[in-house]
């Protein structure tokens, strides 16, 4: 039988998952001192989940003087919002905690955000459970070996152009831009333009804004 290939994959996609550093960023994370007489208010309350980890590394900072920081890219965001105006759901499943991604993903609207997430394929079992929807409706945009295990049971896996090697290998279609440089973009216009929705999406996005 003939592998089906990633653009009839991608005509049944109903909501879009990414993983955040190396996906939605360029994977660089930037640590500061938190100014002087800063109030941590509600960043603490999300980096305070972090605690629930117990120390194991990799989960974010729990810290009131310390500041996570992370850069995305505005085409990015343009592409949630034309997911969003095509009737395509998004979200997020990341290691990683931080008040900035949170921010981000309110900003964006983004449906499913999920932090601190060290099991993806069952955060991505949730996610699909909440939705109603099935394994192959759903893509899963990543970049290290983390990310397999939901990779390995999304309809539409897409591993963006700096992913590691093993991530490549398994992944139905490669972006053409890196992580934090419009992957994320690249992701949401392929499964657009495979359902014929694309345009559509760009004169709504337009029109929203005039």
């Amino acid at each position: 039988m003939p592998k089906t290939s990633a653009r009839v994959r991608a005509r049944k996609i109903k909501l879009i998952l990414f993983d955040v550093d190396g996906v939605l960023t360029d994977g660089k994370i930037w640590i500061f001192p938190a100014p002087g007489g800063a109030q941590p208010g509600a960043q603490q309350s999300v980096l305070e989940k972090s605690a629930q980890h117990g120390g194991q590394g990799g989960f974010g900072l729990h810290s009131a003087s310390l500041i996570e920081a992370k850069g995305f890219h505005a085409h990015d965001g343009t592409a949630i919002s034309l997911a969003r105006l095509a009737g395509i759901r998004t979200g997020i499943i990341t290691k990683r905690i931080s008040e900035t991604v949170a921010l981000r993903a309110r900003d964006l609207k983004i449906d499913h955000v999920y932090q601190g997430i060290q099991d993806k394929a069952s955060a991505f079992a949730q996610i699909l459970k909440k939705d109603g929807i099935t394994a192959a409706e759903a893509a899963f945009v990543g970049d290290d070996v983390i990310d397999l295990p939901a990779m390995r049971k999304c309809g539409l896996a897409i591993a963006v152009n700096n992913a590691r090697p093993e991530v490549k290998a398994e992944a139905h279609w490669i972006t053409a831009h890196s992580g934090g440089d419009g992957a994320a973009r690249d992701a949401v216009e392929y499964i657009l333009k495979a359902q014929g929705r694309w345009k559509p999406a760009v004169e709504a996005y337009i029109s929203e804004r005039s």
